[in-house]
């Protein structure tokens, strides 16, 4: 039989710090990882949804478009065109009146 190895405390202890170096920069490593795959999966859901917007907004372009033919048909071109957009108008500045009567509150409300 051999007789054990031993070792000076200063040595076991160099170990243990070489020990604990390693699991962190590994640690550290499988953390990029993870952030880089969940990056990429964020990424591609943001870019479905950006292309999802993006067409949403052509919808609602041809439905536009769609109420002034439609419109057309009772009077002229111009006058349906002038109608649908004097609705959105109407509908937009109605939005951002009470958007902006909402937002003062809160602010108020915050302080």
């Amino acid at each position: 039989m051999t007789p054990p190895m031993e070792r000076s405390v200063p040595q076991v202890l160099h170990d243990i710090v070489g020990n604990v170096e390693e699991i962190i920069r590994s640690e550290w490593r499988l953390a990029k990882t993870e952030i880089k795959e969940t990056a990429a999966v964020r990424a591609k859901d943001a870019s479905i949804f950006g292309m999802g917007v993006v067409l949403g907004f052509y919808g609602i372009g041809f439905l536009l478009l769609g109420a002034v033919y439609g419109l057309s048909m009772i009077v002229g071109g111009w006058r349906a065109a002038l109608v649908v957009g004097a609705v959105l108008a109407l509908v937009s500045i109605g939005l951002m009146t009470a958007s902006a009567k909402r937002l003062k509150g809160r602010a108020s409300s915050n302080r």
